[in-house]
């Protein structure tokens, strides 16, 4: 089982890290500092179609594998973790629900203009009580002749203020559970009734607004509507399984940047006469970090390799986004560790590391839910 990557996906792995080093990672600070959003770096990674990345050509992707995808998506994320969550959200969500479970007329109002980075999108599933409880959301979606009547609010959505398309999950039979849970495609710009109430200042992911949102007698026609009554809760686990894999790669990327700042800082800084790097307590630091995130990347494509060959893959893509998520948090504490008092400083970019890392372990399945499904696909 070879999981080296071809020249071609190589190429592309190369072309994005070109891209990060010349774009990304000298605006980085200023993007963690500001808090805004990068549009013109958004504008500049749609030119080179990184925007719909794994998506057929036919509405404007790039038609990558997973194993491209992934890839690129962790060189994003070793650049800037608000980056790779834009990014991820914008593709992997609202783009994967799109690409899965619209009609082709769908497909060609909506997935091609996120895909060439027209439109941004996001995916409105959580709210203030329904986190990992999913069946618990109160949003409603009310059938009223060729519409849909929709009220209610929903919390952390990555995007969802910049948002020009969004996927959004409400209760059409409140009575059914998981099985009255229905997913529309909302238009906030032409949609009267979505409000923007504000987005959350967040420890890091700085640079993907989080926002809440609430509908108001939010009227949507029957046409926007993905799949059946009913079908949402299902396609929500099945986007957010394939998700997984992207945050892996989020946690990949920020592991190898928190890696590259420490072997850099360890062969530069001197103590005692000589780099301490040289010292074996550094070195076997150093060793660890590098061990945990080839173990992080070869997760990462495992579980893509399965998706592509059409294998179940809840199990890899739970591991994969687990296992990454903590290694990038344990790394990047390592780094900041290596880098002493510096480190607690914004003098380095370690502890913007450390605080992107730690949403890994949160959202879109939080370690504990993850360890549930892992031991559930185990039993």
């Amino acid at each position: 089982m070879d999981f080296s990557l071809s020249a071609e996906q190589s190429q592309i792995r190369e072309m994005v890290a070109e891209f990060v080093d010349e774009e990304i990672v000298p605006v980085a600070g200023e993007i963690d500092e500001t808090d805004e959003f990068p549009h013109d770096l958004i504008d500049e990674m749609a030119e080179l179609g990184l925007m719909g990345m794994p998506f057929d050509e036919e509405y404007g992707g790039a038609g990558l594998d997973y194993h491209s995808y992934a890839a690129a998506l962790a060189e994003i994320s070793r650049g800037s973790g608000g980056l790779g969550t834009v990014v991820a959200a914008h593709t992997s969500l609202a783009g994967g629900m799109l690409d899965s479970f619209a009609s082709s007329e769908q497909k060609e109002r909506f997935l091609t203009p996120l895909n060439d980075g027209t439109d941004i999108g996001a995916f409105a599933l959580s709210e203030a009580g329904a986190g990992s409880d999913v069946p618990a959301m109160e949003t409603t979606a009310v059938r009223d002749g060729d519409e849909y009547v929709i009220d209610g609010e929903k919390l952390w959505i990555s995007n969802g203020s910049v948002a020009d398309t969004v996927v959004l999950f409400a209760k059409t039979d409140p009575d059914a559970g998981r099985k009255g849970i229905s997913a529309f495609v909302v238009r906030p710009d032409e949609d009267d009734g979505f409000h923007v109430e504000g987005t959350e200042h967040k420890l890091g992911d700085k640079g993907c607004p989080t926002a809440e949102l609430r509908f108001a007698d939010l009227r949507v026609p029957a046409d926007r509507r993905l799949g059946d009554e009913g079908d949402g809760f299902v396609q929500a686990l099945k986007t957010l399984n394939a998700g997984r894999i992207t945050i892996a790669a989020r946690g990949v990327g920020i592991a190898q940047a928190a890696l590259d700042e420490a072997v850099a800082y360890a062969n530069e800084r001197e103590q005692f006469g000589q780099p301490i790097g040289d010292f074996q307590a550094v070195g076997h630091k150093l060793a660890d970090m590098d061990t945990k995130v080839e173990a992080a990347r070869l997760l990462m494509h495992y579980a893509a390799d399965r998706k592509i060959r059409g294998k179940r893959f809840v199990k890899e893509a739970a591991q994969a986004k687990l296992y990454a998520s903590e290694v990038s948090r344990e790394v990047a504490n390592e780094a900041i560790q290596i880098h002493g008092g510096y480190g607690y400083t914004k003098d380095f970019p370690v502890e913007r590391f450390y605080r992107d890392a730690k949403l890994n372990e949160i959202y879109e399945g939080t370690s504990e839910i993850l360890r549930n499904t892992i031991a559930d696909e185990v039993r």
